[in-house]
């Protein structure tokens, strides 16, 4: 185990992050929901984008505490897709990076092949991804104002479990 206090790395307590529930909307204007499972797996929901109706429970990721009520969540998705969230829970802001394989956001490329409950189709998704093409990587970058967050506990099954569409209950928009 690291010493934290010795290392200059923030001290990684996850509690304020862990079970934590959101929607946050791009400057892209795409949509997501997203869930903080635990310290190494997410839920999220696709509402509107390139993979709009695409959902994912038990991700596995890592996290980080950057500082204070700062976090980073890296995963890579059986398709082949990298994904890095920077969370910014004081300004309530998201900065997201997706690196998108060639077959899903190239030119000539099938998102729609994606647009499913990946839990029941990750053969199909890694058969897609080992048929390419992978590269050159389509990287989307785009910064997210988070218009949407509650706390949920961890491992609630209840937060992500249908197909995206409707929004959950309670749920207000957030406008400044």
């Amino acid at each position: 185990m690291t010493d934290h206090a010795n290392s200059g790395e923030p001290d990684q307590d996850f509690s304020d992050f862990v079970g934590l529930h959101f929607i946050y909307t791009y400057a892209n204007g795409w949509k997501y929901e997203w869930y903080a499972r635990s310290e190494t797996s997410c839920d999220y929901r696709i509402h509107h984008g390139l993979v709009g109706g695409r959902w994912v429970t038990d991700q596995p990721m890592t996290l980080v505490r950057l500082a204070g009520k700062m976090f980073k969540v890296d995963w890579h998705e059986p398709t082949g897709t990298s994904v890095s969230l920077y969370f910014d829970l004081g300004r309530r802001l998201i900065h997201g990076t997706i690196f998108f394989p060639q077959w899903i956001a190239g030119d000539g490329g099938h998102p729609e092949k994606t647009i499913c409950y990946q839990n029941e189709f990750i053969e199909d998704m890694q058969r897609f991804r080992d048929e390419g093409p992978s590269y050159p990587f389509v990287i989307i970058s785009e910064f997210a104002e988070i218009t949407f967050m509650e706390q949920r506990g961890a491992d609630n099954d209840e937060v992500i479990s249908q197909a995206p569409g409707q929004l959950p209950d309670g749920y207000v928009e957030r406008t400044n």
